[in-house]
């Protein structure tokens, strides 16, 4: 009998599950009267994204007294960040511009696969950026040894490339999945959360795997740089010289910042449990780490930093000659 109801389920899930060739992303189709003024916004927000993170790629490969690890560090984050970003952006301002939101499945399942490995990049290269800080606060005499130049390039190598098999496998498993009727996507990409909604029969399998993923790419770098950053902010405050206190805080606060605005937003969308109620809080969760935070991250690295400032002021001032 029991064996009989699960061919019935098998039965009614292949009839309700349909060969997919395209998506529809929904995006901000709730508020289609707002839709030029968030073209708009969001046009200013990418060019504001890509000048910002460009002027600090520029700077920090120009500027001699920034031929450092921790501004190789951040160059590489900035460049990281407009990747991230244009995989996302454009796409949404196309959108609001058509006001049409069809995606093919290959292009959908596509962005999802970009968006996951430049994801496990930003985790995997803050934490790199945490231990840079923890070398050269706590170890200050071994730091030229420990930081060389083959040991940095190696950890942004490996953060870049860490992700990859483990971002594609997953996004073959979710689009090996059947899919509904229903193809609308409730949100502006293609993400994991509301690609699942649209899954026909059990998922249970797909979800777990989904959480120990962002276990192992997510909450295992944070770990690891609040742990660094404890032995960090331990040896600062065994700093004799007020000065010296006050610079390391400084170079140390911006990278947190940066730290808990991704890393608070991202875990919240992807450890939370699955909800059909709350899709208007993970669509703004979503604009946060995937827009907003690579907004923030210049004005925090380059108005929290003396030398970014220094810098910027040199290159303006011979731009400005020219």
């Amino acid at each position: 009998m029991q064996s009989g109801n699960v061919k019935v389920q098998l039965e009614v899930t292949k009839i309700n599950s349909t060969v997919t060739t395209e998506f529809v992303l929904l995006g901000f189709s709730d508020i289609s009267k707002l839709h030029e003024f968030l073209f708009g916004i969001f046009l200013v927000i990418y060019l504001i994204i890509l000048l910002g993170n460009g002027t600090i790629i520029m700077v920090t490969r120009l500027e001699p007294a920034l031929q450092t690890p921790m501004y190789f560090f951040i160059s590489n984050f900035s460049f990281l960040e407009i990747c991230y970003v244009s995989i996302t952006l454009p796409r949404m301002l196309m959108d609001l511009w058509t006001q049409q939101g069809n995606i093919s499945f290959y292009a959908c399942a596509t962005q999802m696969c970009f968006f996951l490995m430049l994801g496990a990049t930003e985790c995997f290269l803050l934490a790199v950026m945490a231990y840079d800080r923890y070398v050269a606060i706590c170890q200050p005499l071994h730091y030229p040894l420990i930081m060389s130049h083959k040991m940095y390039t190696q950890l942004v190598v490996a953060s870049w490339v860490s992700g990859i098999p483990l971002q594609v496998g997953q996004t073959i498993q979710i689009f090996s999945l059947p899919f509904c009727e229903s193809h609308q996507i409730n949100h502006f990409f293609c993400d994991i959360p509301p690609m699942l909604k649209l899954a026909c029969g059990d998922i249970f399998l797909n979800e777990l795997v989904v959480f120990i993923f962002a276990v192992l790419i997510v909450t295992l770098p944070f770990m690891w740089i609040l742990v660094s950053y404890v032995r960090i902010i331990s040896t600062i405050l065994k700093l004799p010289s007020n000065t010296g206190r006050s610079k390391a805080f400084s170079t140390c606060s911006s990278h947190l910042i940066v730290v808990f605005l991704f890393y608070g937003s991202a875990s919240v969308t992807y450890l939370k449990p699955k909800s059909n109620q709350y899709e208007g809080t993970d669509k703004l969760l979503s604009l946060f780490y995937t827009i907003l935070t690579p907004m923030f991250n210049p004005m925090i690295y380059s108005l929290r930093n003396k030398d970014v400032t220094e810098a910027l002021r040199k290159f303006l001032l011979k731009l400005a000659a020219w």
